[in-house]
């Protein structure tokens, strides 16, 4: 998996520090960053200027205590810049599932980023009410603890794909 995974930040501020997270992305380490998932990040430059870095082989949850067993990599991805779209966070997308990141300075704060992140995503996407979203959000929730070990800590909040199969489908589907 990547580690860091993010696009530049906006031409007035300073470049971010290697281990910095934020709203472009960044040093992320999140265990679900692998092979076949997409990633959604906000672009605040022409082009996105996206950068990639610190191979894991393997990380547990949270990545407590900054280390991983850090390797080097060979990667191919591909880049799409979608005109037009807004999202208010880090999105990511697996084979099975949605997930919503929040990247926070407590665990409390990523919760609620991440929490306020998905529901943008249904209401953006799914066009669901704020009430659809608390019902829905309620029994298809499953967080977890993606990163604890940078001065950001990082909650994900996952939804399983076969849930929002009941749902309209999207009427964007970022592309694809």
């Amino acid at each position: 998996m990547l580690g860091c995974i993010a696009t530049a930040t906006g031409p007035a501020n300073a470049p971010p520090g290697s281990g910095d997270s934020g709203g472009y992305g960044g040093n992320m380490d999140f265990n679900e960053n692998a092979e076949g998932t997409t990633i959604y990040l906000p672009v605040s430059n022409p082009g996105a200027l996206l950068y990639v870095g610190d191979g894991h082989a393997l990380q547990g949850d949270g990545e407590l205590n900054g280390n991983a067993l850090e390797t080097s990599m060979d990667v191919e991805f591909t880049v799409d810049v979608l005109p037009g779209k807004r999202i208010g966070g880090r999105r990511i997308e697996t084979p099975t599932d949605l997930i919503a990141m929040g990247l926070a300075g407590s665990v409390d704060d990523a919760l609620k980023e991440a929490t306020s992140n998905m529901a943008s995503w249904l209401e953006q996407d799914y066009k669901l009410t704020p009430t659809e979203i608390a019902q829905f959000l309620g029994v298809a929730s499953e967080y977890h603890i993606s990163e604890v070990a940078d001065r950001n800590a990082g909650v994900v909040l996952k939804i399983a794909k076969s849930k929002l199969s009941t749902l309209t489908p999207p009427h964007q589907n970022y592309g694809k």
